[in-house]
């Protein structure tokens, strides 16, 4: 389901207000959701909308503001629906349930806000390039706000976008762009169209960069080594390797630490 867009930018009501309420109200969100999914297979857009003005703050992570009575748009809390949602399908649908429900998101704004900046499993290139791509869809409209990533920071949609995927632009597009825009235009293009090999190439020039920001892995010389790293990547199974093929930073450090583990063990 694609959503017209709109040049004035709109997030669910439920969303401003303190901490407390917006948990409250996200229950009943997600209840109302799992409702009509299960009556029409499909969707619907949040009751009550809300203008966001320009330049008005989003708090997009959880560290980000430490005032949780304050009122205010605390997006990042989006993510309570799911547990309601989850429990209003029958076990058996909630993986089709997840799928729709993303595509959905990926039609709106404050969808593909969410699923840019907090996103679940899998990270495949497939699915990381359709989110990046919706991202774009959104680019202008996004533009107004200011983002809450880290205590005392403020963001443009541009330093937010570089501060979380800087890592895997660069390991689709060594040298890119200057424009975090334009880059990941680029990423999406080359990541939509990627065979195994490319992701495989993306993946072992992301490995290190995080590597080298884990102090705490054990094993971080042997886990930096190009043999060793393509070695093991060959041997993840299907779908273990399509989880990481995105690049993504946060998927490529579990896999890491998986291995640091092991390597222990030995």
């Amino acid at each position: 389901m694609t959503t017209e867009h709109s040049p004035v930018l709109e997030f669910p009501a439920w969303l401003y207000g303190t901490t407390a309420a917006i948990l409250r109200k996200a229950r009943a969100e997600g209840r109302w959701w799992a409702r009509e999914y299960l009556e029409t297979g499909a969707f619907p857009q949040p009751r009550q909308m809300r203008q966001v003005a320009p330049g008005e703050v989003l708090v997009v992570h959880s560290g980000a503001e430490f005032n949780l009575g304050r009122t205010r748009w605390w997006v990042h809390l989006f993510g309570e629906v799911f547990m309601d949602l989850n429990e209003g399908v029958p076990k058996e649908e909630r993986q089709r349930m997840r799928e729709s429900f993303e595509s959905f998101c990926l039609g709106t704004p404050w969808g593909v806000l969410y699923q840019a900046v907090s996103p679940y499993p899998p990270w495949s290139a497939e699915r990381v390039a359709n989110r990046l791509a919706s991202v774009l869809r959104f680019w202008d409209v996004l533009q107004g706000p200011r983002y809450a990533f880290w205590p005392g920071k403020k963001y443009t949609l541009e330093e937010l976008m570089d501060d979380i995927y800087r890592k895997t632009l660069e390991a689709w597009c060594p040298g890119g762009p200057a424009s975090v825009r334009e880059h990941l235009a680029l990423t999406v293009e080359r990541m939509a169209r990627a065979t195994r090999e490319d992701c495989e190439e993306a993946v072992l020039r992301v490995m290190p960069v995080v590597v080298e920001a884990n102090t705490d892995l054990k094993h971080r010389e042997v886990l930096s080594a190009p043999d060793f790293l393509r070695e093991r990547l060959r041997a993840l199974p299907p779908k273990d390797f399509e989880d990481i093929s995105s690049a993504d930073k946060y998927a490529v450090n579990g896999q890491l630490y998986a291995w640091d583990r092991e390597l222990g063990r030995h």
